[in-house]
């Protein structure tokens, strides 16, 4: 059975990209079509503020894009060695939350040390981040996406948690989407199922799937990653058969296997 994933591919460099390694091992062809573009902004203002531990309680992280920023600000050698010498060490000190291990995996390549990637969305980080902070106590610096929800700034502003917001990449269709969904469903046919990674996955993918699947529509099985993602689907009027228990390629894996069993398989 085919599933379409519509997600950026895993850096070429760190091996097959695990969502299509795990759907595999549960007798799936997966395939990657990516979704997104991300153009980064405000790199100077953010470096600037991560000069500066001392203003800050700590650190959010909700997107890997939030880290590949701060990469891109590290590529220049000043930056770097200012890193590597004392910035790293200082907030090492103060939490850096995070909400999932795609991120957190990002967090320990810069250094530092997550805290809370069993979250998995942003109304449990929230939760888990306002079980530890004191109210009125120094602002967490959230480098974001233009595109970020609500759910997290207000639920620590309920609870009288600062956080000072950055948005530091902004996200657009990727150039190819079009074209790589056309060729998808003229080969390959229809997926047996579509797995959605972001509400702007459903924002730029859906009108295509729907018109290049015409009658097959109800025929797929439309999965999310999360819930903030499934709220986007069904927003659309579509109906959810999956959603992961956790983002993490296995909880994935396992939810597709329960909404699509393979036959002869128990």
């Amino acid at each position: 059975m085919k599933v379409l994933l519509l997600k950026d591919p895993k850096d070429k460099d760190s091996g097959p990209d695990p969502y299509v390694k795990e759907l595999g091992l549960h007798g799936f062809e997966a395939t990657l079509i990516p979704v997104l573009s991300f153009e980064f902004v405000s790199l100077e203002s953010l470096f600037e503020k991560l000069s500066h531990p001392e203003c800050y309680g700590g650190l959010v992280f909700t997107s890997p894009r939030a880290l590949e920023a701060i990469k891109i600000c590290l590529k220049e050698n000043s930056k770097s060695e200012a890193w590597s010498k004392s910035l790293k060490q200082r907030w090492n000190t103060k939490p850096a939350y995070v909400v999932g291990k795609a991120t957190a995996s990002l967090v320990e390549e810069i250094g530092l040390t997550p805290q809370g990637e069993k979250s998995g969305n942003a109304e449990k980080l929230a939760e888990y981040i306002c079980s530890r902070e004191k109210p009125n106590s120094s602002a967490l610096l959230f480098p974001c996406g233009a595109l970020k929800r609500e759910v997290l700034p207000t639920a620590l502003r309920e609870k009288g948690v600062a956080l000072e917001s950055l948005t530091v990449y902004e996200t657009t269709q990727h150039a190819d989407l079009q074209e790589a969904l056309s060729s998808y469903f003229s080969q390959q046919g229809i997926p047996a199922s579509v797995v959605f990674f972001s509400p702007s996955g459903v924002k730029f993918c859906l009108q295509h799937i729907q018109k290049l699947s015409g009658d097959f529509t109800n025929h797929i099985k439309f999965a999310a990653i999360g819930p903030t993602t499934a709220d986007a689907l069904e927003a659309a009027g579509l109906p959810v058969s999956c959603i992961a228990e956790t983002p993490t390629p296995q909880d994935l894996a396992a939810g597709i296997r329960k909404a699509l069993p393979l036959p002869n398989c128990c």
